[in-house]
């Protein structure tokens, strides 16, 4: 009993140190203190108090600001006692090999900022250019831990990965956006110099930082909470994600194959099975085929803003792991998102709004997403349908071709 005391003493003087940092209290004096009146924290401690604040009212928002604090005064106290070797074959051991990859492209982005301003200010932003486009692959990394990590986490209760450390990977990619955008081929040192200053610095300390968030609260809090059938069916899943910087160790080539056999392709359904509808009736298994036919991806999500199913086509314009059943649909979403999403489903309860859309550039397509909202008879809600659909090809349409224009 002493020691369960002990610990949600500890608990809650840390809550009240990072209150006090929120506040106003300076990192320097937060770091002495979790020292003097803590000692060590084990990753477990510090994820689980992040998600009692959030639980206690404070805004995910206002945990982002200072999360990159929070690692800080938690380094120096961080207890290794869950710090386990992952095997080759576990998808941790995949998450941080990537992160050795990034950290080589960080390490060489640095050695070229330090000869900035030492004269061939043209050649270092050609080198720089290559090793910030290598960074893109960071991508994939950050979307299979936002797409199948945390909807396990989410599982268990923990929240906070997601609303919080998501909104940090959206910064990432902003700052890697900019950064790409803004590199010219450079013919003066001053002007590198500023660039690095103004957008190269603050991305890598980000990338650097999240890598730290990443293997010393993230990885071992999810080893604490995740049971191995779920590490088997994340790994199961992370095929489709795929892999950055070219990770994928061959000893987990064989696992990742036999894993892959245990995947139920297809559901097993009876011939005599039929969908009746005012109109006709079709068997359950060419209606399954006829949905994953259609050349657009939909999402059905229930009244209570459950994600139900979805269309699995073979050329997915968004990740849509299997793991997204059974998730809210406001944790489907980035942080930055979740207000618009609120206030879509919102407007469709309400009736005030049956459809909305958008359009978006995404990876040189162009995407038109529509949400719309399903009702019955009586017009009473029943959930929503998202439709996306890559429509770059559509809009160069002109003219007319008709039925028999085709030639066979």
């Amino acid at each position: 009993m002493s020691e369960i005391i002990g610990k949600e003493k500890k608990k809650e003087t840390v809550k009240d140190i990072i209150k006090q940092l929120h506040r106003g209290l300076s990192p320097e004096e937060a770091k002495k203190k979790l020292i003097e009146e803590v000692g060590s924290i084990s990753s477990v401690e510090i994820a689980d108090i992040e998600q009692s604040l959030i639980n206690e009212g404070v805004s995910p928002d206002e945990i982002k600001k200072f999360c990159n604090v929070h690692a800080l005064i938690f380094e120096t106290t961080l207890a290794k006692s869950i710090s386990e070797e992952t095997s080759e074959a576990h998808p941790v051991n995949f998450f941080k090999e990537e992160n050795r990859e990034t950290e080589k492209i960080t390490e060489k982005i640095k050695r070229l900022g330090e000869k900035a301003g030492e004269g061939e200010p043209l050649k270092l932003s050609k080198e720089l250019k290559s090793l910030l486009l290598s960074l893109k692959d960071l991508e994939v990394h950050y979307t299979r831990k936002e797409q199948l990590l945390f909807p396990f986490l989410e599982k268990y209760k923990f929240m906070g990965p997601t609303q919080v450390m998501w909104g940090k990977d959206n910064e990432i990619r902003d700052l890697l956006k900019k950064a790409i955008q803004n590199l010219k081929e450079f013919h003066d040192d001053r002007e590198l110099r500023d660039y690095y200053r103004d957008y190269v610095t603050p991305l890598v300390e980000e990338v650097e930082g999240m890598i730290f968030k990443e293997e010393n609260i993230l990885f071992p809090t999810s080893l604490e909470k995740l049971s191995g059938d779920d590490w088997v069916a994340i790994s199961k899943e992370s095929e489709e994600v795929g892999y950055a910087f070219g990770v994928k160790p061959e000893e987990t080539e064989k696992l990742i194959r036999e894993l892959k056999q245990t995947i139920i392709e297809e559901p097993e359904i009876k011939d005599s099975e039929l969908v009746s509808f005012p109109t006709g009736e079709v068997p359950l298994k060419e209606l399954m085929y006829i949905l994953n036919t259609l050349p657009v991806d939909v999402t059905f999500i229930d009244k209570e803003d459950t994600v139900r199913y979805f269309t699995d086509n073979s050329e997915k314009i968004f990740v849509r792991p299997r793991s997204v059943i059974g998730r809210k649909v406001q944790n489907c979403h980035p942080p930055q998102s979740l207000d618009t999403v609120e206030k879509i489903l919102a407007s469709f309860k309400e009736g005030k709004r049956d459809w909305v859309d958008f359009w978006i550039n995404y990876k040189e397509r162009f995407i038109y997403i529509r949400f719309f909202a399903v009702r019955d008879t009586k017009r009473r809600y029943l959930g929503t349908i998202e439709v996306v659909q890559d429509i770059t090809d559509i809009k160069k349409l002109e003219g007319e071709k008709r039925l028999l224009d085709e030639k066979f």
